[in-house]
């Protein structure tokens, strides 16, 4: 009996070393991130229709450039990268009461779910024609329907794509954010849309939450809060489509472990729905029933974008602009075939449905 007595504390102590150890590791690498992020997020606020998470990536990219990070950096890169992204989907899941979606009315929803149609289908389609490596195709496409950087990230989560796959994903995506904040409220105008109709075509056709913002208060009247709403609940798709994309990538990857047919159902529930997917449905709940105050939202979108631009500046120190070179110009030629497909359906699909 005095044996065991005696394993345990040793084996404890072993344990929280190794902890610690752990712990320090993962140091350097996250500080690092957290920098680059706090000098993004300063950026990000004096050029908004940029923001923090593209300035985070590009900065991560610039510096990571510069220092050349090893290995000693690379554990925290990765906390920042995955842990730290996905709790930011946790805290920007407070800021949506599962109630918007009613709330945007009957009229909003059938093209919202159009274009969310056209930019997955459009994706599929021409990543096939243009030869386009499948996760580059999924996470442009993903970015393209729901809400850029944070569907991006959200489904990097389960996909673990290659750090240059996920950058170029997301500068493609912003590329084309800033030309619609520039161009939408000039065509806009010049379309004579009702700042109603704008605000559902800004909603539904601009990725980013932050340029839909930029687009819509730039256009006047109710365009602004009207596009919000709109985004908002567009962004609640981020919940089926990457459980979606967690069950074909448990499926395949159970196929290559093993010659057997993987059944769905052996699935473990936590590959078919990860954790963090489940906080942001919980923080939607809490914030429908009112546990999550109103007036917590303004501080939980910082707090939140905080994290996402954290983990962009973690994907981009990690990242090699060597990596980019060899991904070739078609993804960018994707993005733009996108936007152009999701800016005109949603402007027909509004006449067909009489909003404009």
């Amino acid at each position: 009996m005095v044996a065991p007595a005696l394993v345990r504390p040793g084996h404890s102590a072993g344990s929280v070393t190794r902890l610690a150890d752990g712990v320090r590791g993962r140091v350097p690498g996250l500080a690092l991130a957290v920098v680059v992020a706090g000098v993004a997020t300063a950026a990000g606020t004096e050029v908004p229709v940029v923001g923090g998470p593209v300035f985070g990536i590009v900065l991560g990219v610039l510096v990571g450039a510069v220092l050349h990070p090893g290995e000693r950096w690379r554990p925290g890169l990765a906390v920042a990268a995955k842990p730290v992204l996905q709790t930011s989907i946790v805290v920007l899941g407070g800021t949506l009461s599962l109630h918007q979606v009613a709330a945007v009315g009957s009229s909003s929803l059938p093209v919202m779910l159009g274009t969310l149609a056209v930019a997955l289908g459009g994706a599929w389609l021409v990543g096939r024609l243009l030869g386009i490596e499948r996760d580059t195709t999924l996470l442009v496409g993903v970015g393209t329907a729901i809400c850029g950087a944070s569907a991006i990230a959200a489904t990097q989560s389960v996909l673990r794509a290659r750090e240059s796959t996920v950058a170029y994903a997301i500068g493609t995506i912003f590329v084309f954010n800033v030309v619609a904040v520039l161009a939408y409220p000039p065509l806009g105008h010049l379309l004579g849309l009702s700042p109603h109709a704008f605000g559902l075509w800004a909603g539904t056709a601009i990725n980013d939450t932050s340029s839909v913002v930029a687009a819509g208060y730039a256009y006047g009247g109710d365009g602004g809060p009207y596009s919000v709403v709109v985004k908002l609940t567009r962004s609640l798709m981020i919940i089926p489509v990457v459980v979606a994309v967690s069950f074909r990538v448990s499926r395949r990857r159970g196929g290559a472990g093993s010659g057997a047919d993987p059944a769905p159902q052996r699935l473990p529930w936590r590959r078919l729905v990860p954790l963090f997917l489940v906080g942001f449905v919980v923080a939607s709940a809490l914030t429908t029933v009112g546990v999550v105050p109103t007036s917590w939202h303004p501080a939980l979108t910082v707090v939140g974008t905080f994290l996402i631009t954290t983990a962009l500046s973690g994907i981009g120190l990690s990242l090699r602009i060597a990596d980019l070179r060899c991904t070739g110009v078609r993804p960018l030629l994707l993005g733009a075939c996108l936007w152009a497909l999701v800016g005109a359906s949603s402007l027909g699909m509004q006449a067909l449905s009489g909003v404009l």
